[in-house]
């Protein structure tokens, strides 16, 4: 792998304007064909094989109109009057007289016909029916009805809309993920002490970030990709991308400090620290991929366009990077006695103070039992929260407060009842052709169940079919409660035995359903979903590393850090602790595809530090045959302690960017993420990982005789280059390929 990449390294040194070319006519490209076909990203998520699922394919056939979007016009009167006014009542019809004209509306009810007034004759709801599905209503048409809300409130009616016109998450950048941004550049900066070298990484990860964004809004114009799909590609890729340049630049650095050709310098690095990036890079991939193991459509996708955006990050680091060295030449070497300089040969300062990761290597290591057991406890409270961990999908209770469908959400719940806001479909499927006859046979069933938790049963609808009648039962509680999903429950376990009585099929669908059936799906998901993922981690860790140890200890460490966000997601989201800090301006259950998002994401970029790190103490254990395990410890750790550090910082700042987002989707996900990345970076990779190899000692690097035979040898460490110490004495001197290779393996 060192060798191949060495070339490859070389060769983009060589050929920079070639490679840099090729880079530029791809972006062409790409924007050439976006700018012709533009993106067509979907907001509706389907859950094969559920009950809910199986209720809107029936829908579709026997009532097409009942799957299309809705939207509802919430008018509510001035204080001390009510909408009885003739003067409010006319402004209501002629309301509801535009929306029906307006763009592909295929009706609208007037709420005096429909009696959906309220008690206080002072909120009134009209429907508003777009036959077609979320990702065929235009922008435009949206905004057509929300221009006749706006004449309303200029005619003196509080005027809100709601519905399933307004679908929740999607690709939004703001001021937030500027500052993100602009805390990575001074990250770097304070990292390289270099403006050209704080520059590579920033470049070359927008360039893979811009391919792989453009890329995937192409392909959504050929196959079904989720509006939700470009955030976490966006969030994802543009913190891997600064990180794995970050790792060669700063190789490349070092190795310049010690007096390395450039064009030997650049070839080494893209082979020593790119074999790093390709390795991390693949965890991250592994990680992603798997959340095609839910079997949710939306979800895969996501999952598929954030490894789609890693990948191009590991192909530009790899390419790009290396030809942006040639361009930059010897300008990248730092000045001979600059501070510059001694940082990056990690030499002592003029006091004689060791570098601060050294520092900090040789205190965790030196009782490393100590050390272990302090991390252990403490993210254990840390994570004891997450016990308590409520799942809900989100709708437009979650929308941010000063939206208009957040605020017909609200005057619904508050004039209607919640439960409104989360009415449930039950399908009847008459056998014998009568559809009205078995819908009466459930209406009775349902009414005489002792179910406190609905408010009413609606008149059965009948299908265009001939044999299906909807019926509409609205509960007492929101869609997102606890109450509402035993509701559910309750109902689906007592439709066989209704169906038998009227001799029907039963189902139970709707969006509040659907979404019930979907957190259903994740939970029973997730253990086979961690069990994948961690496993073809876990084989490629042995791979990398020819260790147990090592894939054990990140496995570990992973479950701890991990456990740690999930703990601060419910103290924030749910318990509401710190709410006002961090922008929560309503509490509640966590998005059921948060933790399997989350945990997806995270075990990457957790192996991303794993491997930076693990992989620059082999390093010098594999090229130092004999020394102590613990000064190969604290030699690897002095070396990549700070690059770890940068990118942990990046990436915190990328993801805590994310957090001032009002999308309550994608919110919890960069919350979490931020803290996760904190707690793996500082407490599990540079504090846990070098304690735990220094107990272990040269156990660590050992493997059965059987299984070293069998495992390829794929040279991360870059023995077969003869690679040279440039860090300190002896730099220059070659180690035998074969003897680096067998000397971990002694005494086994």
């Amino acid at each position: 792998m060192a060798t191949l990449l060495h070339a490859l390294g070389r060769a983009a040194f060589r050929r920079r304007g070639r490679f840099l070319a090729c880079w530029l006519l791809l972006i062409a490209l790409l924007g050439g064909g976006f700018a012709a076909y533009g993106s067509h990203l979907d907001s509706e998520a389907t859950i094969p094989g559920s009950q809910a699922q199986q209720g809107i394919d029936v829908l579709e056939k026997s009532l097409p109109s009942a799957t299309g979007v809705t939207a509802q016009l919430v008018f509510a009167a001035p204080p001390g009057t009510t909408l009885d006014d003739p003067a409010y009542r006319a402004v209501i019809a002629k309301t509801v007289r535009a929306a029906g004209e307006a763009p592909q509306v295929e009706s609208a009810t007037d709420p005096f016909r429909t009696e959906t007034v309220s008690a206080d004759r002072r909120t009134a709801l009209a429907q508003v029916l777009y036959p077609i599905k979320r990702d065929a209503l235009k922008d435009s048409s949206v905004t057509a009805l929300e221009s006749i809300a706006d004449q309303a409130r200029s005619d003196g009616l509080r005027t809100e809309v709601g519905g399933t016109i307004y679908s929740t998450g999607g690709l939004a950048v703001g001021i937030g993920e500027a500052i993100g941004l602009g805390v990575a550049v001074l990250v770097l900066l304070v990292t390289f002490g270099s403006l050209t070298a704080a520059g590579l990484p920033l470049l070359t990860a927008l360039f893979g970030l811009v391919i792989g964004l453009i890329g995937l809004l192409l392909i959504s114009n050929v196959t079904t990709v989720s509006s939700t799909a470009p955030s976490l590609a966006l969030m994802v890729g543009l913190a891997v991308g600064i990180d794995y340049a970050l790792l060669i630049v700063d190789r490349h650095r070092t190795q310049l400090a010690a007096g390395m050709d450039p064009e030997e310098s650049a070839a080494r690095a893209t082979g020593t620290a790119g074999g790093a990036v390709v390795f991390a890079g693949l965890t991250v991939i592994i990680a992603l991929s798997g959340l095609t193991v839910v079997g949710i459509p939306f979800l895969s996708v996501m999952g598929l366009a954030a490894a789609g955006t890693v990948l191009m990050a590991v192909a530009v680091a790899i390419t790009l990077l290396p030809a942006l060295l040639g361009f930059a030449g010897a300008r990248l070497r730092p000045k001979a006695g600059s501070r510059a300089e001694r940082r990056a040969r990690y030499e002592p300062s003029p006091s004689g103070r060791a570098p601060a990761g050294e520092r900090w290597a040789r205190l965790v290591t030196r009782r490393p039992l100590a050390t272990i057991l302090l991390v252990v406890i403490g993210l254990g409270v840390l994570a004891a929260p997450a016990t308590q961990l409520a799942l809900a999908m989100p709708d437009n209770g979650t929308s941010a407060p000063e939206t208009t469908q957040r605020k017909a959400y609200d005057l619904i719940s508050d004039a209607f009842g919640p439960g409104v806001n989360g009415r449930l479909l039950v399908l009847v499927q008459s056998r014998t052709g009568d559809p009205e006859a078995a819908a009466d046979e459930v209406t009775a069933g349902l009414e005489g169940l002792p179910l406190p938790d609905v408010v009413s049963v609606s008149e059965p609808q009948i299908g265009t079919d001939g044999r299906t009648a909807i019926l509409t039962v609205v509960p007492k509680a929101g869609p997102r409660a606890e109450a509402t999903e035993r509701l559910v429950r309750e109902i689906r376990t007592r439709t066989p035995a209704m169906g038998r009585a009227a001799d029907a099929e039963i189902l139970v669908t709707g969006s509040t359903a659907a979404a019930i059936d979907v957190s259903d799906r994740l939970r029973a998901s997730l253990l086979p979903f961690v069990g994948t993922v961690v496993g073809l981690a876990l084989i490629l860790l042995l791979l990398v590393f020819r260790s147990l140890v090592v894939p054990v200890k990140a496995a570990f460490g992973f479950l701890l850090s991990a456990g740690a966000a999930f703990g601060a997601v419910v103290a924030v989201f749910q318990w509401g602790w710190l709410a006002a800090v961090f922008g929560v301006r309503a509490s509640g259950p966590v998005f059921s595809f948060m933790p399997i998002v989350l945990i997806a994401v995270l075990f990457g970029l957790a192996m991303d530090y794993e491997v930076f790190l693990v992989a620059r103490i082999r390093e010098d254990h594999v090229l130092r045959p004999g020394r102590p395990a613990v000064e190969s410890v604290v030699a690897g750790s002095r070396h990549a302690s700070r690059v770890v550090t940068a990118a942990a910082l990046i990436m915190f700042a990328v993801f805590a960017s994310f957090v001032t987002a009002e999308d309550l989707t994608l919110k919890p996900i960069a919350f979490g993420l931020a803290v996760g990345i904190v707690v793996d970076a500082f407490l599990i990779r540079l504090t846990l990982v070098p304690a735990t190899l220094a107990l272990t000692g040269t156990t660590a690097w050992r493997l059965p005789r059987w299984l070293d035979r069998l495992l390829p040898q794929l040279d991360i460490e870059g023995a077969k280059l003869g690679a040279p110490d440039v860090g300190g004495s002896g730099a220059g001197r070659p180690v035998h390929a074969e003897k680096a290779r067998d000397a971990p393996q002694r005494g086994w």
